[in-house]
């Protein structure tokens, strides 16, 4: 497909290297020299120096026969703009990045005026993954499907637990609990396992099942945390605006500690229920004198990296039960895997989800295309959901007689409000929304995963 990003930066970048793997015709605009010439040289893409809201740099760019156009620039009235008169040239899909929170309470009202395919809005997602992370205390990473009701949660066996030794089998059938591991990191190979396959301490697991599920399973085995009801924030942009609303919402108490006095003042009339601190949270004296250690979670949410997981480190050190810190940079993702901290990208989260949108407008069979997409194990697998239509190869077929691709999981089935946990025996039918594992670019729609035609 013809593709056109407007903005080259985090994100606009991120998705860009995200969709050249995919195998696109990427056309990249920026109008910072500097950044458009290291693009150039990173990917291998067009790049166009200009201004994505002149109508002449997207005529030139092609704009009029784009499958997608994504309007990423860091302002949200000029990716209106670009998105404006993108749609007015003919561009037949149209993506638009938005982050101010005025607007989010507009995003219909958005996309039918100007005539967007799909809104992105990366703070408030980043967001919701970390109010995600912070329900489930003993997770690492959680992600979902079906609006909510199936869940897929990464977490590491850490020493004596009771997981260690035991087959999969044997775990399913001594906690009982009704989820599925779909995938087993262990060093560098991420592995899709069968029922013979025996855990060990510091294993990394991505496990589905419902929420209660879930729950249960990480209660069984005594990795549960501790519920949390306060929760302490360095940092005070626009993810810290978001994220201390959706937990208000949950009734947990938050803090949020900012380095300037305007941004304070700005966050005392956007979160009016939150604590507002003015201070530099890397000062483990501020921390201890508002409260570090009977906090129970830490989020670092600054724009400095460094700053993000060191401090995170030493609330850990203070007691802090759960820790989740924001990165921009992927190669610190080691460190953190190391220390037990959740880590959020804003950038990869909105990769994700571009990609998953990418790949259903490319492939829209009737009988299954992407719903959903999460990228496990740095990215060398994908769980991607499906929604099951007539003419599916897989319909009416036990699981056990699908002739699966290698490196196939069919790992849970969402039908009305239930979530399945699908064993040998177990049919899809249409109307499901089914959770595939698979290879990172494996599967465009749901015959993809029997190589089968329709």
């Amino acid at each position: 497909m013809k593709i056109i990003i407007a903005g080259a930066g985090r994100i606009g970048l991120g998705i860009a290297q995200s969709l050249e793997a995919e195998g696109h015709d990427i056309t990249v605009i920026d109008r910072d020299p500097a950044t458009i010439e290291a693009v150039s040289n990173s990917l291998d893409v067009i790049c166009m120096l200009g201004s994505a809201t002149n109508p002449d740099t997207l005529r030139e760019s092609g704009a009029a026969e784009a499958d997608i156009l994504m309007a990423m620039t860091e302002s949200d009235e000029a990716n209106m703009i670009c998105a404006l008169a993108a749609k007015r040239l003919g561009a037949k899909n149209i993506i638009a990045r938005v982050r101010d929170p005025e607007y989010l309470s507009q995003t219909e009202f958005l996309r039918d005026a100007i005539g967007l395919s799909m809104l992105v809005n990366p703070e408030y997602e980043c967001a919701k993954e970390i109010s995600r992370i912070l329900r489930f205390p003993g997770a690492v990473r959680v992600d979902t499907f079906s609006k909510g009701s199936a869940e897929i949660i990464d977490c590491r066996i850490p020493e004596g637990s009771p997981l260690h030794g035991l087959s999969l089998r044997e775990s399913a059938q001594r906690f009982g609990a009704k989820v599925l591991v779909c995938v087993v990191e262990r060093g560098e190979e991420a592995l899709i396992p069968n029922g013979d396959f025996v855990l060990r301490s510091g294993d990394r697991l991505s496990l589905v099942g419902q929420a209660s599920e879930v729950r249960r399973f990480f209660s069984s085995i005594g990795q549960s945390g501790k519920r949390i009801r306060s929760v302490m924030i360095m940092g005070g942009g626009r993810v810290s605006v978001y994220l201390a609303r959706l937990l208000e919402e949950s009734g947990i108490s938050v803090t949020v500690i900012d380095v300037s006095r305007e941004r304070c003042d700005e966050l005392c009339d956007l979160i009016p229920d939150a604590r507002i601190i003015c201070g530099d949270a890397t000062q483990d004296e501020v921390l201890l004198e508002e409260g570090i250690r009977s906090a129970d979670a830490f989020v670092a949410l600054t724009g400095d990296d460094g700053d993000n997981i060191v401090t995170a480190m030493y609330a850990k050190r203070c007691g802090v039960g759960k820790t989740v810190v924001k990165v921009n940079l992927r190669h610190f993702s080691g460190m953190l895997d190391e220390s037990g901290d959740s880590m959020v990208a804003p950038k990869e989260i909105v990769a994700q989800q571009i990609t998953s949108y990418v790949r259903a407008v490319g492939n829209s069979a009737a009988w299954g295309s992407i719903e959903t997409l999460h990228k496990l194990a740095g990215g060398k697998l994908e769980a991607l959901e499906f929604k099951v239509g007539d003419g599916a190869n897989c319909i009416g077929v036990p699981l056990r007689d699908l002739h699966l691709r290698s490196g196939v999981l069919v790992s849970a089935l969402t039908r009305g409000r239930k979530t399945l946990i699908p064993n040998g025996s177990t049919v899809i039918e249409s109307g499901d929304n089914a959770v595939v594992v698979a290879p990172a670019g494996m599967l465009r729609d749901i015959n993809d995963m029997t190589g089968g035609e329709r």
